[in-house]
């Protein structure tokens, strides 16, 4: 639901300037319709936060069900851009408290031994949301495309009633027996010895961050601060690399761009490509690491940007048919292709992985909502000027700034993003307690501590 809702307008906004819509949208009117949903979605970052925690994780993922309906039911049947807008918006709420809910149940219900490949499932299912839209985008225009997202909100809410409430959540709320039975459904029949281990597990380590919490004391604001500034760092250069103005936009790049492939066709390829390259990733991360990934991920992502400025100053600067452009069509999916590989093996999938490894326990929460939010509202930046920048500066001007950003992030990630591969999270906690200019310095491999490696 979040992949397709996000990638809604590539195909809808296409489709509403063909001669036939019924419904036809200006430029100033294209970029609030692709920006609306980030814009919405900051504001469901900041509300997912208090709801996770008074609602619960299971509820609180029910609760976007109904509403996911009504945003594309207001959108199918519009009858002018304001009820399109308007379900952008109700959607926005909507992807902004999911994007934030789902990986907290992922990491509350998954064991150890599976959390890190199946961390990111998230963006496997987002990306195969995206690809669903390109491909069914082809074929149906922009009503019956919403049409289509409200339906699918059906069996998201039927197996949300499915699911049990998380372990962790009952825990905190002092309901050990619900957890119980909770944990007990989760790990199947037969395993009552290793739930008691588990269940006693759980308790001890709620208990000694409360402990811990009531104490407070030390340099908390300090070695707090920092990780949350490395997250939000890291979710300012995925946004900034231009995903998003892609992704929103991608079959009207590909129309500009006269690419000699169909512009539908060449978007699904993307999706497709998007789809596939993050199995790449879950096959990588725990191999290679996060930061070898982010700085092949950045540099794939310079590279491909700036030839494809290249080919749009080309075109532009010599639209009078001094150079033609048309043996290169094929250049534009070439770096789409390139560029997306290169996001979804590092940029796309190891911020959100990131932000649950590197913020702190005591705050784990609260950080993590605004970090979503703060995501969010960059992606609204991104997409809302996209437009404006492209008229202003060019296609290959935007492409080229976007370019500037990743180099940016590049040495960004060297500095100071650490490595957290194979490290306990009490390790990753402690590296940030040293002094700043040591956070982004690889010390090698911890030894774990075994007192904690069982929690951690």
């Amino acid at each position: 639901m979040v992949g397709f809702s996000s990638s809604y307008t590539s195909p809808a906004l296409a489709s509403m300037a063909q001669p036939n819509s019924t419904l036809h949208v200006t430029k100033s009117q294209e970029s609030w319709i692709g920006s609306l949903l980030p814009l919405s979605a900051l504001f469901g970052g900041i509300l997912g936060g208090p709801m996770i925690e008074t609602l619960g994780r299971k509820r609180t993922i029910l609760a976007t069900g109904p509403p996911f309906i009504l945003s594309f039911l207001l959108i199918s049947f519009a009858r002018n851009v304001g009820l399109v807008m308007g379900g952008r918006c109700v959607g926005g709420v909507c992807v902004g408290i999911a994007s934030l809910v789902l990986p907290l149940y992922l990491a509350e219900t998954l064991t150890p031994e599976v959390r890190g490949s199946l961390g990111l499932l998230p963006t496997v299912f987002g990306n195969g949301g995206i690809l669903v839209c390109f491909i069914v985008g082809k074929y149906l225009d922009w009503s019956q495309l919403a049409l289509l997202g409200a339906c699918l909100s059906i069996p998201y809410i039927l197996l949300g009633f499915m699911i049990p409430e998380t372990p962790r959540w009952y825990i905190g709320k002092n309901n050990a027996k619900a957890a119980q039975k909770s944990l007990q459904w989760l790990r199947g029949e037969g395993g009552a010895e290793d739930i008691g281990r588990e269940m006693a597990e759980m308790q001890t380590v709620y208990e000694v961050q409360r402990v811990a919490g009531d104490a407070g004391g030390g340099d908390g604001s300090g070695h707090h601060l920092r990780p949350l500034l490395v997250s939000l760092g890291l979710m300012f250069f995925q946004q900034l690399s231009g995903i998003n103005a892609v992704i929103f936009y991608t079959v009207k790049i590909f129309q500009d761009a006269g690419s000699t492939i169909d512009s539908n066709l060449s978007a699904i390829i993307v999706g497709v490509v998007n789809f596939a390259s993050i199995f790449v990733a879950t096959f990588l991360i725990d191999r290679l690491g996060r930061k070898p990934l982010l700085q092949v991920s950045g540099l794939s992502m310079l590279l491909t940007l700036t030839v494809l400025g290249g080919y749009f100053y080309v075109k532009d600067e010599y639209a009078d048919g001094t150079v033609d452009v048309t043996p290169y069509g094929w250049l534009p999916l070439t770096s789409f292709v390139i560029f997306v590989v290169g996001f979804s093996i590092g940029y796309g999938p190891i911020p959100w992985l990131m932000m649950g490894e590197i913020l702190p326990a005591k705050i784990r929460g609260v950080a993590a909502s605004v970090t979503t939010a703060f995501n969010w509202s960059c992606t609204f930046v991104v997409t809302k000027t996209f437009a404006d920048i492209s008229a202003s500066l060019g296609s290959h001007g935007a492409f080229w700034l976007f370019a500037v950003c990743c180099a940016i992030g590049i040495a960004f990630v060297a500095l100071f993003v650490p490595e957290t591969r194979n490290r306990t999270l009490e390790d990753i906690e402690k590296k940030f307690r040293r002094k700043p200019s040591a956070v982004g310095v690889d010390p090698g491999p911890a030894q774990p501590d075994k007192r904690i490696s069982s929690i951690a």
